[in-house]
């Protein structure tokens, strides 16, 4: 009597991924894999949006001999051919093709290029300057392109060369520029409105006095010769003499665009053969930020900072530098990151933070407190650190943490079976994400996925993981766009999406629940039904598909559907038609409870269930079993 009595099992509930353990061994509201479904809250597992190509409206910048991939139409052919003269008919989406003319391409409708070159990104830094929000986007050939995000425009920022080909970093001083270090190519500014005048800040950080001269009076000028590039600050400075010689020189404005040592000429009164000669600031570094009103820079183990309120005075009283000799620090430092009022020096194995910075009433020296906040873990991978509320969230080849104050915790214990399984030789990239309003964490990753990569996002909210599928995209990145925060996915044809953005176009997703032991391992159980309740979109779903496992085998695919069949009297099914002779399908929205008779049996029992539909929400896994035998 006690085995052929039914039982039942319901799962709503729903927490995220647990890997750490077994799928025989995880709570029952737990899932081995969770895939563009995000956990939300009880009986909420809802199919995450998917991407879409960035569209550009008409007005798209061509340069010539670039090549483009067509991402959207709406050209007339002849508008084609004045920018892509080997065109014959108006190319198809997806089509690679060169342009033979630099120009602006204008359409009737909606047109979309991206850049095709030979090299691949390597690094996107989201900009503010004058309230237009720009992506920079730095590719393996030294260049660099800026997405206006308001109008999906490319605009060049630097061609190729002008940048390294890996380790550029961006950081945004106030909303006027962007502030770009490179490891080799030295230190700029864009100023991102026209016309996009890109400066290497290369300023005058100092002025030897080679001949005092005789017969000067005061006041004393001198005149530092103009800097060569368009959009560079021209440098100034004051001089002092004692007796008819020039004896003092000091900078009061470093200047920047200077690619040479400029000629200086001091003048005053009959004053006659002072020379002196101007002494260049050029600035390498690993990576940069903006703190406390000045710009930090690091390079090997130095950080170096900027005068108070200056992001080109390095010179000044105020300015300065510090080396971080402790043995905590090994090797360089990896990255620097502003939040939540502190400076976070990240090296592979420590942490480091600058605080209370302040200027000395006495000296006009910058003073500020360094304090070691973890001495054994960091982070070799410098764009898998990001801000999340008031923590710093850390990726390193290990798991993923958490530096709340000064304490730092291993967030990624459901994770630990994932881990060991990316290949950290590709790019890891992190950002902010917003999904159904809900503020995430997501870090893009190369997934080994049995013998396959794949590009996979490991997102975090609520102490919950899921895994999302974004396509083959190599980089990630985030902005503020009209209040809210927007994703963005680069690939290596050069394609920029808008992730979590569609809710129309079909996406798969994958659940795997945990392996019951429904309150009894040690009996086998026999599952007879399996029910999923789902809460249908309004563009429809046109099926799920579920398996039923046990610890040592998988039933037969059992496709639930939600449409309807008309039947008449005899039992045929009628089919409808429109006006335009097309069949019309019948399948209504809202909650549905798909049911289906099951076979398996097993001492643990679970569900896989798979779709390729948008937009619908799973509200619980039901089971119907009778127990069977012990052992």
């Amino acid at each position: 009597a006690t085995e052929q009595r039914k039982s039942y099992h319901v799962t709503k509930d729903f927490k995220g991924i647990n890997t750490k353990a077994n799928r025989t061994s995880i709570d029952s509201d737990e899932f081995a894999w969770l895939e563009n479904a995000m956990p939300i809250g009880f009986g909420n597992l809802k199919i995450v949006p998917n991407y879409y190509p960035a569209v550009g409206t008409a007005g798209t910048s061509v340069t010539s001999g670039k090549t483009y991939r067509v991402a959207a139409l709406g050209s007339t052919l002849g508008q084609w051919q004045a920018f892509f003269s080997a065109l014959t008919a108006i190319p198809a989406v997806g089509d690679l093709i060169v342009a033979t003319a630099t120009g602006t391409l204008a359409g009737g409708g909606t047109v979309s290029l991206f850049a095709i070159t030979a090299s691949v990104p390597e690094y996107t830094a989201p900009v503010n300057i004058g309230g237009v929000n720009f992506l920079l986007i730095f590719q393996t050939d030294g260049s660099c392109e800026a997405l206006n995000l308001s109008t999906n425009v490319l605009t060049t920022v630097g061609a190729a060369g002008t940048f390294d080909n890996s380790g550029n970093k961006v950081a945004q001083w106030k909303n006027e520029r962007a502030l770009i270090i490179t490891p080799s190519k030295g230190y700029f500014n864009w100023n991102g409105t026209p016309p996009n005048q890109l400066v290497k800040i290369g300023g005058v950080s100092s002025i030897t006095i080679t001949a005092g001269g005789s017969g000067y009076t005061s006041p004393v000028t001198v005149t530092i010769g103009a800097p060569v590039q368009p959009g560079g600050v021209q440098a100034t400075a004051t001089a002092t003499q004692s007796g008819g010689v020039v004896n003092t020189i000091t900078i009061t404005e470093p200047g920047s665009g200077y690619t040479s040592a400029p000629t200086v000429t001091i003048s005053g009164g009959p004053g006659i053969n002072a020379t002196a000669t101007a002494n260049l600031f050029a600035q390498n570094g690993q990576d940069i930020a903006t703190f406390s009103g000045r710009v930090w820079i690091a390079s090997g183990r130095t950080v170096y900072y900027s005068a108070i309120e200056s992001y080109n005075d390095f010179t000044s009283v105020s300015a300065g530098s510090i080396t971080i000799t402790d043995g905590t620090l090994y090797g360089d430092i990896t990255r620097l990151i502003s939040a939540n009022n502190f400076l976070y020096v990240f090296g592979t194995n420590s942490i480091n933070v600058f605080s209370d910075v302040r200027v000395s009433t006495a000296t006009g020296e910058t003073l500020f407190t360094n304090t070691n906040v973890s001495a054994s873990i960091g982070s070799d991978l410098d764009d898998g650190i990001l801000a999340y509320f008031r923590s710093i969230l850390f990726m390193n080849r290990y798991g993923v943490y958490a530096l709340v104050g000064a304490t730092t915790t291993k967030i990624s214990d459901a994770l630990d079976n994932i881990i060991p399984n990316i290949d950290f030789s590709y790019p890891i990239t992190a950002c902010q994400v917003l999904i159904y309003n809900i503020l995430a964490s997501a870090w893009s990753v190369t997934y080994n996925d049995s013998g396959t990569l794949r590009k996979l996002q490991l997102v975090f909210f609520d102490r919950k993981w899921f895994a999302t599928d974004m396509g083959a995209v190599t980089h990630i990145n985030s902005s503020p766009l009209t209040g809210l925060i927007t994703t963005y996915g680069l690939r290596a044809n050069g394609q920029i999406y808008k992730l979590y953005n569609d809710t129309t176009s079909t996406i798969s997703s994958l659940v795997k629940t945990a392996l019951w032991a429904l309150n009894d391992p040690i009996r086998t159980k026999q599952a007879l039904k399996v029910g999923v309740e789902a809460t249908i979109s309004n563009t429809g779903v046109g099926s799920i598909v579920t398996t039923i496992d046990s610890e040592n085998q998988t039933s037969a695919q059992i496709t639930l559907t939600n449409g309807i069949n008309w039947v008449n009297n005899f039992l045929q099914v009628v089919t409808w038609t429109n006006n335009s002779g097309n069949t019309v399908s019948w399948t209504p929205t809202g909650y549905a409870l798909y049911k289906y008779d099951a076979q398996q049996y097993g001492k643990y029992i679970g569900f896989t269930v798979t779709s390729t539909s948008p937009g619908f929400v799973h509200n619980g896994f039901q089971l119907e079993y009778e127990l069977r035998v012990r052992f």
